[in-house]
């Protein structure tokens, strides 16, 4: 723990000269936003929130079939992160990872084709939700067994220090995943091998229907590396803002050579687990409490409209827009070509001609 905390306060020290120049009044460290930023962001949180609202849609008319976990609420931990990378990074997460497709810049058609099992569809048609990826992107999946994620994030980071790159690996989990064994063994890894490995857990309360309060001994998490001497901070998972400056903090500690750091995002989701999931383990209120106090992407609005960055009337005009990236995705989804049979014996083997 001591040597943890020692490297926590090393972490301090060496991001002082980027320190962010806003601090909230509850002592959170907040990033200094331009108004191209915040723009910027506004746009993408709100394309990951209509795209999803759409495979919701999409979902209920038997369009998009097995597994579908919407990540609408949670919008800024993905966007604020993906704000510190630079090309050559990489991104791997869950299941729950539409949001992160459309945050690397993976084509919103290609994502909602290959939820409809689509020709076009980034995996083909033979994925599904979660099961696709794109390594020109940066993006290594969209991973179904819970956890798995972790000691691939990881060998990520270790590729990047291998082969000398300035390079390091985003790998995101939840809080349900935290307890599985195969994320210890990572940390394990990443600190002896000193990695460029930021370990991001979107804790959204709940790991499927049980709260996190029921299910882990300490709530803390971002304390889970402290026996393997990994850092950690909490962060405010609805304010991009806080995420932003987190992120630069994180990703330029790993740069620098010091190894692995865990970032414990705070945030939530408005929907079940997944799509079948009726969350009647938490109240209505609890919902929209949180919603009206602390959505992430109403929060940026608030801001844009009150610095006068953006009227109400420019604000409207990129929720048009969005929507119209959102509907034509859905459109060329459905009317694209279903996969040829012929694909069932495609991507099985190694290719031995490469």
């Amino acid at each position: 723990m001591a040597v943890a905390q020692n490297q926590a306060q090393d972490l301090a020290q060496s991001a002082a000269a980027r320190q962010p120049a806003v601090v909230r009044a509850d002592g959170a460290a907040l990033a200094n936003m331009t108004k191209e930023q915040e723009l910027s962001a506004y746009h993408l949180m709100l394309l990951i929130r209509r795209f999803e609202e759409k495979a919701g849609q999409m979902y209920g008319m038997g369009l998009i079939g097995g597994f579908c976990h919407l990540y609408i609420g949670q919008e800024a931990v993905v966007v604020g992160m993906q704000m510190a990378l630079k090309p050559g990074d990489a991104v791997i997460t869950g299941y729950r990872d539409h949001g992160h497709m459309l945050a690397c810049g993976m084509d919103a058609r290609g994502v909602m084709a290959e939820l409809t099992g689509r020709r076009n569809g980034y995996s083909k048609g033979k994925g599904g939700s979660m099961h696709m990826f794109s390594a020109e992107k940066g993006f290594f999946g969209g991973h179904g067994i819970v956890a798995a994620q972790v000691p691939l994030g990881t060998g990520l980071a270790f590729a990047a220090k291998y082969r000398g790159q300035d390079n390091v690996s985003l790998t995101y989990f939840g809080d349900g995943a935290v307890n599985q064994g195969q994320v210890y063994e990572s940390f394990n890894m990443a600190k002896l091998w000193n990695l460029p490995a930021v370990y991001i857990v979107e804790n959204n309360q709940y790991a499927m229907g049980t709260s996190l309060a029921r299910a882990s001994a300490t709530t803390n998490l971002s304390k889970r590396g402290a026996a393997h001497g990994i850092p950690g901070e909490q962060v405010d998972g609805m304010d991009i803002r806080a995420v932003k400056a987190a992120a630069e903090k994180a990703v330029a500690w790993c740069r620098e050579g010091n190894g692995p750091i865990l970032l414990e995002m705070l945030t939530y989701r408005y929907r079940g687990h997944s799509m079948s999931d009726p969350a009647k383990y938490r109240t209505r209120e609890e919902v929209e409490k949180v919603r009206n106090e602390h959505d992430p992407i109403e929060q940026v609005r608030r801001r844009l409209i009150e610095s006068k960055r953006a009227s109400e009337d420019d604000l409207k005009k990129i929720d048009a827009r969005v929507r119209d990236v959102v509907n034509e995705a859905a459109e060329f989804a459905t009317h694209d070509p279903e996969p040829d049979p012929s694909e069932l014996y495609t991507d099985i083997y190694a290719d031995e001609a490469r």
